[in-house]
């Protein structure tokens, strides 16, 4: 009868152990990730870095069958990146949006920026559809990171 209590008493503490642990491993897996990614130079070998970043993350959080939400803020210089009629990755851009799902993708325009660039060269700025307007860049990203986002800047 000892044996048969002392059994009975392993195996509780086993189940029990395992009880516990099940919220930690469904917490952890229900993580959702976020990242930033900064794009301030018209420079097309760093816009196609930070979308190589964008990309590995996205793949690398898939893999895991955990949701990563990815943000480009493009501001400064770094705003062709997102303009309709220079972008030098325009195509990329509208393949990696459409292919981001189930996790979220967003490229974010500076305001700010568009209207310089409008007054400078004395014309409307159009900006690629895949890409949304902030009011501005700097506080897009500050604002980001007061939300626990982590930043990217390459």
């Amino acid at each position: 009868m000892k044996r048969v209590a002392s059994a009975f008493a392993v195996i509780a503490a086993v189940v029990g152990v395992m009880a516990l642990s099940l919220p930690a491993q469904a917490a952890e897996k229900g993580k959702e990730h976020k990242v930033v990614f900064q794009v301030d130079q018209n420079d097309p070998a760093t816009m196609n870095l930070v979308l190589n970043n964008v990309q590995n993350t996205l793949e690398y959080y898939h893999g895991k069958n955990e949701d990563v939400k990815v943000e480009v803020v493009a501001y400064g210089p770094g705003l062709n990146m997102l303009r309709d009629d220079k972008s030098p990755v325009k195509d990329r851009l509208k393949r990696m949006k459409e292919g981001s799902f189930p996790s979220s993708l967003q490229f974010s325009a500076c305001h700010n920026t568009m209207m310089g660039m409008e007054k400078k060269e004395g014309h409307p700025i159009s900006i690629v559809p895949e890409a949304k307007i902030v009011p501005s860049g700097v506080v897009r990203l500050n604002e980001l990171q007061e939300e626990g986002w982590s930043y990217i800047r390459p």
